[in-house]
């Protein structure tokens, strides 16, 4: 419950920090469901949110990748280098990438300042990752830790195929 009330929280936040446009209405009802649904699931919320379903959703600009603002990019190249550099032998060590990962991802969230169909599909991007940042804080074993941190890094390394 905890967890459902923070990702609720989390989507708000972006969206009220955004312009709102009837797509994004749109996400956030989508994603609250799918939320709520993770968490009745007890033991598959892992599988639910390793998929990179939304790489069926995201759209590129005419063939060409979508222009990020300069501080989004610089945002997505710090989890990279997190990602990159720091060691996860246990838990807590994947508890405090959870953590590094978050500040970065709140960097990108507070200096937004793309809008249109770009800020569009980069919510489509980010709320996935989001959730497991949030779900990769919250897990219990290793071997679960470990496909979530593989799963994040396809996440951010998948936003050059998107966006510049």
């Amino acid at each position: 419950m905890k967890k459902t009330l923070l990702s609720i929280a989390m989507v708000a936040f972006i969206f009220s920090s955004c312009n709102k446009i009837k797509k994004e209405d749109h996400v956030t009802e989508q994603n609250t469901q799918e939320e709520t649904e993770v968490v009745s699931h007890g033991n598959q919320e892992t599988g639910s949110v390793l998929n990179n379903n939304w790489m069926n959703e995201i759209q590129m600009d005419n063939g060409s990748k979508w222009l990020a603002n300069i501080e989004t990019n610089e945002g997505v190249k710090k989890m990279n280098a997190i990602l990159e550099l720091h060691t996860t032998n246990t838990l807590d060590d994947y508890h405090s990438l959870a953590t590094e990962l978050t500040h970065a991802k709140n960097y990108v969230i507070k200096e937004c300042t793309m809008k249109g169909p770009s800020h569009d599909n980069l919510h489509v991007w980010l709320l996935p990752l989001m959730e497991k940042i949030d779900t990769l804080s919250e897990v219990k074993n290793l071997e679960e830790a470990s496909k979530i941190k593989q799963s994040i890094a396809e996440n951010v390394q998948a936003y050059d195929i998107y966006f510049k």
